[in-house]
Order: C-alpha cells, then structure tokens, then sequence
C-alpha cells in the first residue's frame, strides 16, 4: 500500500488531496505509475494529460519519471511551480 498526495491543480481535477492505494504488478517506475493512475477514471486522465509536466517527491525527495518506486511509502504529484 502507498499513500498519493495530490497538490494544486492536480488535486483539483482528480477530486481528493490523497488516497491509498496498492500498486499492481508491473508498477515499476514514476512513469509507470503515472501511466497507471490515467487508466483510473476520466478525473485522472484530465489531471496527468501532460505526464510530462507532472513533479513527482517520493518520501518526499524529488524524482525523474525513469525513477523506481519501489520501497516508497509516500509518492507526492504535483505541477510545475512558479515563482516570482
């Protein structure tokens, strides 16, 4: 089981701030994951559109989307930020 936190916009469109969840096999990298939860509902599908502009923390340290998740506890999705 692993816990996804949800931030700003993304958060928004899928409807929840988190949510636990088991992994199905296969789930193997950041990619994989994000590609995963697009197949979970037309909320989700909105939300990662642009997987590519998704930011994504694991136990809270930043990761790349070829990463592996394994082992994670806390898996944040978040966009880019701005700043000023």
């Amino acid at each position: 089981m692993v816990k996804l936190v949800y931030f700003a916009w993304i958060r928004e469109r899928i409807g929840k701030s988190e949510e636990n969840i088991e992994l199905p096999e296969g789930i193997d990298t950041v990619a994989d994951l994000i590609g995963h939860l697009r197949t979970r509902g037309e909320e989700y599908a909105l939300a990662l559109e642009v997987p590519e502009v998704i930011h994504v923390a694991i136990n809270q340290e930043h990761r790349q989307h070829g990463d592996p998740i394994g082992g994670a506890r806390e898996i944040a999705l978040f966009p880019p930020m701005t700043g000023g």
